[in-house]
C-alpha cells in the first residue's frame, strides 16, 4: 500500500479546477510503470489521461519529471496534478454564440458576458458556457465519439465578465492545470471599488474560506484558522470622489477572492449585492449623490469586476502567450458616468 497525504484542491473552495495528491510510495513496493501504478491509486482517472499528464510534467516523482515508462520505486514521492474530472457527462449542447478571441487545435479563450454561468449545476442546467462549449467543441477533431470535451480548469463568477482559457486535449488540459497550481498564470482584473485605499498599491494577504452565516458568501480569515491561503495584489488606476477604478492581480485562485479580499480592507466592489456594494458605503447617503448612485446601481446591476488579461505557456510551442480583452458596455458607461459627476461637483 502506498501512503497518501491528500491535498485535492476542490471546486468547493477554488477558481482553479484541478486536484493535487502527493504520493508516498511504500517500502515494499516491486518496480512498476508509473501509469499502471497510478491507475491503481487515484479515481476517476483513465490512463489516456494519466500517460497525458506524465508527457506534460504534470506528474513528478521525488520533484523532477519522469517518462510514461518510468518504474515506481520504494519510497519515491509521487505528485500529480489533474484537471477536474467533468462533473455531469450528460451536458446538452447548446448553440450559443461565443466571443472567442483565440483557439487551435489545444486551446480556445473566451470573453465571458456576465450574466453566464460557467458550468451547468443546480438551478443552471442550461445556458451555461460548457454547454456552448459542448456544442462549439462537438464537431472537432479533438472530440470524442462525436461528444465534445471542453475542458475548464479555471472559472470566474457568473456576474464577473472576462477571459477564460479553454483546454481542447487531455495534454494541454493537465498542461495548463500545473500552471495554475504553480501560480504562474497571469491573471488581472479591473475592479470599481467603493472608497480610496490608503496605498496606491499593496498585497492583501489571508484565508478565504465559507463563512459560517451563509455558504454563498466567502469570509476572510486572517488568523488562518479557517479557509484558503490566498494573496491578491492590488493597484489604484484611478481615483474619482467616492469611488476608485483598481487592477487586481491574482497570486491563488479562490472563490470570490478579489470581492472578498477587498470587503475586507474596507472597499467592497460597486453594485456587488453579495458583499455589500450596491448602497452607498462613501458620501452622504441623500440628495443628488444618492439619485445619481441608484442610477449607477441600475446601469451595472452587477460586481463591477472584469477578467481584462491572461497571459500563459502555450501547452505544445511552449511560448509565453498574453490575452486582453476591452472593458463591457456597463463597466465603461459606469466609470463615464462617475468622471461626469466629478466633473460637474
Amino acid at each position: 500500500m502506498a501512503e497518501y497525504e491528500d491535498q485535492e484542491i476542490t471546486a468547493e473552495d477554488s477558481d482553479e479546477l484541478y486536484e493535487h495528491h502527493r504520493i508516498v510510495v511504500d517500502k515494499g513496493q516491486a518496480l512498476l510503470r508509473i501509469d499502471k501504478f497510478l491507475m491503481d491509486r487515484l479515481a476517476n482517472v483513465t490512463r489516456n489521461k494519466l500517460q497525458e499528464a506524465i508527457r506534460a510534467e504534470s506528474v513528478q516523482v521525488n520533484d523532477k519529471p519522469v517518462k510514461v515508462s518510468y518504474k515506481v520505486k520504494p519510497l519515491d514521492v509521487i505528485t500529480i496534478t489533474l484537471a477536474e474530472p467533468p462533473r455531469d457527462t450528460n451536458i446538452v449542447p447548446e448553440n450559443i454564440p461565443l466571443d472567442i478571441v483565440y483557439e487551435d487545435d489545444e486551446l480556445l479563450l473566451v470573453n465571458k458576458p456576465a450574466g453566464m454561468v460557467v458550468h451547468p449545476a443546480y438551478n443552471n442546467w442550461t445556458g451555461t458556457l460548457v454547454n456552448a462549449l459542448t456544442y462549439h467543441m462537438q464537431n472537432l477533431p479533438t472530440g470524442r465519439n462525436g461528444e465534445g470535451r471542453p475542458g475548464l480548469v479555471h472559472r470566474i463568477d457568473k456576474d464577473t465578465s472576462g477571459l477564460l482559457v479553454i483546454a481542447k486535449t487531455e495534454y494541454s488540459m493537465a498542461f495548463l492545470a500545473k500552471q495554475f497550481y504553480d501560480h504562474t498564470i497571469e491573471r488581472t482584473y479591473y475592479a470599481l471599488v467603493w472608497g480610496i485605499p490608503k496605498s496606491d498599491s499593496g498585497t492583501i494577504v489571508g484565508h478565504v474560506g465559507r463563512s459560517a452565516k451563509d455558504r454563498k458568501v466567502m469570509t476572510v480569515y486572517p488568523d488562518g484558522s479557517y479557509g484558503k491561503h490566498a494573496v491578491t495584489h492590488y493597484k489604484v488606476l484611478r481615483k474619482f470622489k467616492h469611488v476608485s477604478l483598481v487592477q487586481c492581480n491574482l497570486e491563488t485562485g479562490r472563490t470570490h477572492q478579489i470581492r472578498a479580499h477587498m470587503k475586507f480592507i474596507g472597499h467592497p466592489l460597486f453594485s456587488d449585492t453579495t458583499y455589500g456594494g450596491d448602497k452607498i458605503l462613501y458620501g452622504t447617503p441623500n440628495g443628488s449623490y444618492k439619485a445619481f448612485v441608484d442610477n449607477a446601481l441600475k446601469l451595472m446591476p452587477r460586481q463591477a469586476l472584469h477578467a481584462k488579461s491572461l497571459g500563459f505557456i502555450h501547452p505544445i510551442t511552449k511560448q509565453q502567450l498574453q490575452f486582453n480583452s476591452e472593458l463591457p458596455e456597463d463597466f465603461t458607461a459606469v466609470l463615464e458616468k462617475w468622471e461626469l459627476y466629478e466633473n460637474q461637483e
